[in-house]
């Protein structure tokens, strides 16, 4: 008798790494493409949607997954580069299955799906869409007092219409592992409504965030979709910079409606960059670096780095500045780099190490100087500083390669297109 293979739940596939035979790492596992049959067969599973380094997400055949355990998954050969489209007869199990609202067969009782159960079929490549763990009751806020049950395939209805209000806490949670620029990248490959649906169960926080890494186009689209009060709360949450920069595509009468639900102090930063041309160091900048008085100490410093909430680009280096320590501030004296503060004992004075001899930029910067400028000196980060000698904020290299790269670099091929192997 063939042994049973096991049951795999696709949220713990969200993410995982695939490998080829020699242990290279080939991308990572963004959803599962399955394929409805008729007669009550249970879904086939066709592939998984893999992004690879260039960020394109390409079809890998379960034909040629070989394993499916640990945290991974081992694929047998080269694979397919060209990019992955959907068929029409094709559905993306994480993006349209998940939070689905269904019906159990024998009670016509509604239940939310929370996950979905694939299994190898014995003796075979061939994989199919087992079971679904689903929680009876509508969902939303209060969905998790409600009975949970795994149930099979042929116990439920609702899978061959389209569905409205899905919800989406399901599909956030199988996102929680994931970096914001990947949630991005997959928010990106929804669909308008999924969008919509997924941005509304994510957190303020989580949510400015992945609009951070979004393109300027669904920036627009989801903070549209949300209530005015709600679009405020995340753009106090976003880094002055890009809510500056999303606010900037929006209609006149839009943005200063938003600014006035805003925080009065969150909104005074945003308007400030909003004043500078876009394409300058002052429209570059972010007014929220790390800056300290001269009489702060080496371990003041570090204790500001070591904030988790930082970019690497903001934590590589702190201001020292004269009263107020906000932008903008008292005289700007100099900036003292990472390494520097790793170098000296903790009871230094940054006023004593600080390096300034290197020219800070005016607000008035065009980006092409701003760019020679990083590269020139090696720089993660530079202070804008105004004619009074005031830091205003600072340019990370980050947010002047947002500025460099086509509009629609998120959907480049970075590897061509040439084939390795068959198509689909």
């Amino acid at each position: 008798m063939a042994a049973v293979t096991p049951r795999v739940f696709v949220s713990h596939l969200a993410g995982v790494p695939v490998f080829d035979p020699n242990g290279d790492q080939v991308g990572r596992v963004r959803d599962l493409v399955a394929m409805l049959r008729v007669g009550g067969k249970p879904p086939r599973l066709l592939g998984m949607v893999v992004e690879v380094v260039s960020r394109r997400r390409i079809f890998l055949p379960m034909t040629r997954v070989t394993g499916v355990e640990s945290g991974q998954v081992i694929t047998t050969g080269v694979v397919n580069m060209r990019r992955f489209e959907q068929r029409p007869t094709e559905r993306l199990v994480l993006g349209e299955f998940l939070d689905r609202r269904v019906r159990l067969k024998e009670t016509d009782e509604e239940v939310t799906v929370l996950d979905v159960a694939i299994q190898q079929l014995p003796a075979r490549r061939d994989w199919e869409i087992d079971k679904f763990f689903v929680r009876k009751g509508r969902g939303g806020a209060l969905r998790r007092k409600g009975e949970t049950l795994t149930v099979e395939w042929s116990a439920i209805s609702g899978f061959s219409l389209e569905e409205h209000g899905q919800g989406a806490e399901s599909l956030v949670a199988t996102f929680e592992r994931l970096r914001p620029t990947d949630v991005a990248n997959a928010l990106h490959h929804l669909t308008p409504k999924r969008r919509a649906e997924v941005a509304a169960a994510l957190d303020d926080d989580r949510l400015a965030d992945v609009l951070e890494e979004l393109p300027g186009d669904d920036q627009v689209e989801i903070l549209g979709k949300l209530a005015e009060d709600r679009a405020a709360d995340v753009l106090e949450a976003m880094d002055p910079d890009d809510a500056a920069d999303l606010l900037s595509e929006l209609p006149e009468a839009d943005k200063e409606r938003l600014l006035a639900l805003m925080r009065p102090d969150d909104a005074a930063d945003v308007r400030r960059l909003l004043a500078y041309e876009e394409r300058t160091a002052g429209g570059l900048m972010t007014t929220e670096p790390i800056i300290l008085r001269p009489d702060a100490t080496v371990a003041d410093a570090l204790a500001r780095v070591r904030q988790q909430d930082l970019s690497p680009a903001l934590a590589a280096q702190v201001y020292v500045c004269r009263s107020p320590d906000e932008t903008p501030t008292g005289k700007y004296l100099g900036t003292v780099h990472f390494q520097r503060l790793l170098r000296d004992p903790p009871f230094t004075l940054v006023s004593s190490i600080v390096d300034s001899d290197l020219v800070p930029l005016a607000p008035d910067t065009p980006l092409p100087a701003v760019t020679s400028y990083l590269a020139a000196y090696n720089m993660v980060s530079v202070p804008v500083v105004d004619e009074s000698g005031s830091l205003l904020g600072a340019v990370t290299v980050d947010d002047v390669l947002d500025h460099l790269l086509p509009d629609d670099w998120r959907e480049t091929d970075f590897l061509g297109e040439e084939e390795i192997t068959g198509g689909r």
